[in-house]
């Protein structure tokens, strides 16, 4: 199947056809709607896939909670990635960088875990959409994604064209529950001292690092203005 194929593919047939390469997997969640449903759909193929869930420290406990009773109830691989200095001794050391230097603390404790952790692995499944901001409006289903060590993963993000719409009618069709924090109002969550409701209702992640910036540096977009990242495939 040549790369343009795939790129056409619904998200469950291209999960399959990424699996179907070869190489090890792993799936990054955050436990937000876009990741459980891409967990969902890709636990029908391989229930055991490694969940990586990037524990800063800093999450609300809503989060904590529903990613404990998640990985419960379905018996998830989950593997919590932790950066090397703890919240009290970071803090202690640097101070609350979140406030003064969010780019600098999400390097310590979202980037340069991450990239250490993926070292593992040949395959990264994202839940990253198009629709989820404007840093992410050209995200293909398929790219390359080269580690800080030089190592090439192949970076997969099946939901790239779905609508929040979709998202959430698959959560209700499966019965599975949400975080609770959307109920409050929020439209995309990371840690509890960097989100806020969102400020512009047309971009979900205008509540995040109180509008100074929309990306934590994990995702890096060649085709949507910088970066290291490799298209393969769109649309």
């Amino acid at each position: 199947m040549v790369e343009t194929d795939i790129a056409r593919l619904e998200p469950g047939e291209l999960i399959r056809s990424v699996l179907e390469r070869g190489g090890k997997p792993c799936i990054t969640c955050s436990f937000q709607a876009n990741g459980i449903v891409l967990l969902h759909l890709i636990r029908k193929v391989l229930p055991e896939i490694p969940a990586l869930f990037l524990d800063t420290g800093y999450h609300f406990a809503e989060t904590y909670a529903y990613r404990d009773r998640m990985a419960r109830a379905w018996r998830l691989h989950l593997i919590n990635v932790t950066p090397e200095l703890s919240v009290a001794e970071q803090e202690s050391k640097y101070g609350k960088l979140y406030r003064e230097a969010p780019d600098a603390c999400c390097d310590m404790r979202k980037v340069r875990p991450l990239a250490r952790a993926l070292e593992n692995y040949d395959i990264w499944f994202t839940g990253l959409r198009r629709e989820d901001s404007p840093t992410r409006a050209k995200i293909p289903p398929l790219e390359q994604h080269t580690l800080p060590g030089g190592k090439t993963l192949l970076k997969a993000n099946p939901l790239a064209f779905q609508t929040a719409k979709e998202i959430w009618a698959y959560l209700t069709i499966h019965g599975i529950e949400h975080l609770p924090l959307y109920d409050q109002g929020y439209t995309s969550i990371g840690c509890r001292v960097c989100t806020r409701l969102p400020a512009d209702p047309m971009n979900p992640r205008s509540g995040r690092w109180a509008g100074r910036k929309l990306e934590c540096g994990i995702h890096r977009f060649d085709h949507a203005g910088g970066g290291i990242g490799q298209r393969i495939a769109g649309r």
